[in-house]
């Protein structure tokens, strides 16, 4: 981002995913970053991310997934948040994802993915060069 105002980052846990100690070390890192950060809790449907992702008007969409639903699961919230109309969000997806599904991620609009041994810094790094300017 290259003006000085708050990148805003959603991280949810969509599905069933009942582990969430990752995006809460995860959130709290971006917070200490100087991000201002929205986390949404345990076992959220793709709907209710997205619209909290456009209530609160976020720069970025970062999805925690441990339980394996990631293909099923990381396509619907990008149509439900873009279809709601927040269309340049930046999508970001950590966790247990295996290297083959990466680049099918990525067709469906995911940005980038953190998997396990990601470093903080890597992601702070990240949201700071990637995230959108909005006017």
């Amino acid at each position: 981002m290259t003006d000085s105002r708050v990148v805003r980052v959603l991280v949810a846990k969509p599905g069933l995913d009942g582990h969430d100690r990752g995006a809460k070390v995860i959130a709290r890192a971006l917070r200490d970053a100087g991000f201002e950060v929205i986390y949404t809790g345990l076992h959220q449907r793709p709907a209710t991310i997205a619209a909290t992702a456009l209530q609160e008007d976020v720069h970025v969409v970062g999805l925690s997934i441990l339980s394996g639903a990631h293909n099923d699961l990381v396509p619907e919230v990008i149509r439900e948040t873009q279809s709601a109309g927040l269309t340049d969000a930046l999508f970001l997806v950590g966790g247990i994802i295996p290297p083959e599904d990466v680049e099918g991620l990525k067709r469906v609009g995911v940005d980038m993915v953190f998997t396990p041994g990601a470093s903080l810094d890597e992601i702070i790094k990240y949201i700071r060069e990637n995230a959108p300017v909005r006017a």
